[in-house]
């Protein structure tokens, strides 16, 4: 079996070494010989995603096709060699002509070819980094259900620890005539529920983890290995500044290679000059003094007139498509400001939930509950009622939990709307 861990071993704390090694040894029996592991944590996602991404490979032969464009604009027209031979019938009289012409631009045609090319190129690196951007959000919400079951599944276990004990002290009060068969035959029916639960949790972490495994650039052998657990709350500071988003850089180096393509537009209204040189030897009869030799040299030029097109339409269009890219990058940044300033309100509003259930209702609940315990042992209770104290007390940890998993994901929308 190989592991293969995202980050130096070194630079892990104590505690979170011991946690990867806990993991590694629990899915170790589960692994077939020679399988591979990986194992993640919430911060070695971005690396992975950069390194081994499929979809983020194959995007960035974007930048490469542009660059191929980039090495091939702005070059000037290749010359043309012309050669022409004339004869008589009996081949006496002859002719022989060579020339050459090139074309010639009147305008700054080739330089602006080369402004477009250069701007789709920084445009093409721009939507490579989104998305990565897009890929590393999504792998990382992913990577937060999953820690976010993990605790849940933790939790779960405790409380069934809680419940199989009760059934035990129930059912031995039972069998000493001291307490309800029913009572013991419904703790231990409560005590199975929480077993089922974690078999439930156990199927969507494996849904979770067969999601994540291709943003990971995983095989399908590979086994991942989760790691870490969820960060504390912690709310950033509050910011809309839309200009480290990717996709708005993309939409800005378009609007410049619109500008450059309108200029082009226009540029190409004049079309080029052609500049020939033309050699020719000619060979006829000149009587009565026989045949005669003459050479010739000649040049030529040849200007277009611009009487019917003038390129009117094109130059409309790219005007109009200049236009567009700027609407366009203005609601962008609008709707990444919008995107960022909800995703933090919505951190608040989870945060504050979280600070309440933990600082407030969860000590009430829990002294309830001890208090509930306390008396049902003393026969001073029922066993209904221990048990709805102890359904609250889940309730109200489980719903801390979904608060604190709510939040991660708000952070994370926020973060990646950010580009931070």
């Amino acid at each position: 079996m190989k592991i293969f861990l995202l980050s130096a071993p070194a630079r892990f704390p104590s505690r979170l070494r011991m946690t990867i090694i806990a993991a590694i040894m629990c899915l170790a029996p589960s692994l077939s010989h020679g399988a591979e592991a990986l194992v993640v944590s919430l911060n070695s996602i971005p690396d992975r995603v950069k390194k081994q991404n499929p979809d983020l490979a194959a995007a960035r032969f974007r930048i490469a096709e542009a660059y191929g464009r980039l090495r091939q604009s702005g070059r000037p027209s290749n010359p043309e060699l012309e050669i022409g031979a004339a004869h008589n019938r009996d081949f006496r009289e002859r002719a022989l002509s060579i020339g050459v012409a090139r074309k010639f631009p009147v305008t700054n045609r080739l330089i602006l070819e080369k402004a477009v090319s250069l701007a789709a190129v920084k445009k093409a690196e721009a939507e490579v980094r989104e998305v990565e951007r897009q890929l590393v959000g999504e792998s990382q919400q992913v990577m937060i259900k999953i820690l976010a079951l993990r605790k849940r599944k933790e939790l779960l276990v405790k409380q069934s620890k809680i419940a199989k004990q009760l059934a035990e002290y129930i059912d031995a009060a039972a069998k000493k005539g001291e307490g309800s068969i029913l009572d013991a035959g419904q703790a231990k029916l409560e005590a199975a529920q929480f077993s089922n639960e974690m078999r439930r949790l156990d199927a969507e972490s494996a849904a979770l983890t067969g999601t994540l495994k291709p943003l990971l650039g995983m095989t399908v052998t590979e086994a991942l290995v989760v790691s870490g657990t969820l960060p504390e709350v912690s709310t950033p500071a509050r910011s809309t500044n839309p200009d480290r988003r990717p996709d708005l850089q993309a939409a800005r180096y378009a609007i410049k290679e619109a500008e450059q393509a309108a200029a082009l537009e226009r540029a190409n209204s004049r079309d080029d000059i052609e500049v020939s040189i033309t050699g020719s030897v000619e060979r006829s009869e000149d009587a009565p003094d026989g045949y005669d030799t003459e050479a010739t040299v000649g040049i030529g030029v040849k200007i277009p007139l611009p009487l019917y097109n003038k390129n009117e339409g094109a130059i409309e269009e790219a005007d109009a498509r200049k236009k567009r890219r700027e609407k366009e990058a203005e609601a962008l940044a609008h709707n990444i400001r919008h995107q960022a300033a909800g995703a933090h309100g919505e951190m608040v509003e989870w945060a504050k939930l979280t600070s309440e259930i933990t600082d407030t209702l969860l000590p009430l609940a829990q002294q309830q509950a001890d208090l509930a315990d306390q008396a049902f042992r003393n026969g001073q209770g029922n066993l209904q009622a221990y048990l709805r104290t102890r359904e609250q007390l889940l309730k109200l940890a489980s719903s801390r939990l979904d608060a604190v998993r709510e939040f991660h994901l708000a952070r994370i929308r926020y973060q990646s709307s950010l580009a931070r």
